[in-house]
């Protein structure tokens, strides 16, 4: 059985480079979310967790924590949208309801949340 995402990932340097040089961003405590019209009919999403943040273990477990937070939220989101996320290091220690409330913070920042 294959889950279908109802957006991609940002892969890339070029395209986390166009979303930093072209996107607006905004910041809080835990997060920063560079955001920039994609002209595509997805969303791309892109995780980014400094080596100053921590180890291994704890910069993957943080992309995975954003990661999911984003799924379970993405028909949440406007579509034709590139999104890079950078984890800031306080966000290191932070659970899972911490860090979805900080995406879903920014997301309304940005203006890029669907009011249904």
């Amino acid at each position: 059985m294959e889950i279908k995402k109802n957006y991609d990932s940002l892969k890339k340097n070029s395209d986390f480079q166009n979303v930093y040089v072209k996107g607006k961003s905004k910041a809080n405590r835990y997060l920063v979310m560079y955001v920039a019209q994609n002209n595509l009919s997805i969303n791309r999403l892109g995780i980014s967790v400094s080596k100053k943040v921590g180890n291994s273990v704890v910069r993957h477990h943080l992309t995975r924590l954003i990661r999911e937070a984003y799924r379970l939220n993405s028909n949440m989101f406007n579509s034709s949208l590139d999104i890079v996320v950078i984890a800031r290091n306080t966000a290191k220690d932070k659970t899972y309801k911490e860090v979805e409330s900080a995406l879903l913070h920014l997301a309304k920042l940005h203006n890029i949340l669907d009011e249904n």
